[in-house]
């Protein structure tokens, strides 16, 4: 029965991180269609891209609440078990990554259709497993994520930061005050799936040509510094 509960669980998990928040918000205030921006993914970051920064500020936010629930919703189905909580998460993020909701026909260049899924990154939704898991765990995983998003300026590093820093502060948590080490696994699975979806982005971070955020001071620093090569080459 527990098994059973926690496939429950799951399955309800990734419903809820499939729910498409950024596509709602960029629709409702431009009437686009956010994947036709940027990356072509409906997170917050490239939502502030698509229609401006506090337009992706909320798509974050309720990014991060629907995950948040989908752990809280995995626990109370199927009885406070560890696993099924993170469980939950990790389905949550992958429901946030490859949403049902987006499901769509496309054609590949050997003229063969298939299904592809679409969606975000995991990097909001992965904030808000972690918070589900343990609230504490936002003032260690966030900071992270906010300091390679704002300061270093790479939506895919700050990303994976996430989930790198969700495994380092459940790891902590569980070999020095007795966590459950099923929350390791979230943190783990939670990177692979970030990793996955980030693939493009990981090859151009190789060769350099990887996207800046224009909000981060290294965006603002080579917006600057174009700036001042353009009037000098005048």
């Amino acid at each position: 029965m527990e098994i059973i509960l926690t496939v429950v669980g799951t399955a309800l998990g990734y419903f809820c991180g499939s729910i498409p928040f950024g596509l709602i918000i960029v629709r409702l205030k431009t009437g686009q269609d956010v994947r036709q921006f940027g990356s072509g993914r409906t997170g917050g970051t490239n939502v502030a891209r698509a229609a401006g920064f506090w337009a992706g500020l909320v798509t974050a936010a309720l990014d991060i609440f629907k995950v948040t629930f989908a752990v809280w919703l995995a626990s109370w189905v199927a009885g406070g078990n560890g696993w099924a909580e993170a469980l939950g998460g990790v389905a949550g993020i992958l429901g946030h990554n490859n949403s049902i909701f987006l499901l769509q026909r496309v054609t590949t260049e050997a003229g063969r259709t298939r299904l592809q899924f679409q969606g975000g990154a995991g990097g909001a939704s992965a904030i808000g497993g972690a918070i589900g898991l343990w609230p504490l765990s936002v003032a260690f995983i966030l900071p992270a994520g906010l300091f390679f998003l704002f300061v270093i300026g790479y939506a895919s590093v700050a990303t994976m930061a996430v989930g790198l820093a969700a495994i380092v502060v459940f790891a902590v948590r569980a070999m020095y005050y007795g966590g459950p080490w099923a929350h390791v696994a979230f943190g783990a699975l939670t990177l692979l799936l970030q990793v996955w979806a980030l693939r493009p982005n990981i090859e151009r971070l190789m060769n350099g040509s990887e996207r800046v955020f224009n909000k981060s001071l290294r965006g603002w620093w080579l917006a600057r510094r174009t700036g001042e090569m353009s009037k000098q080459s005048k």
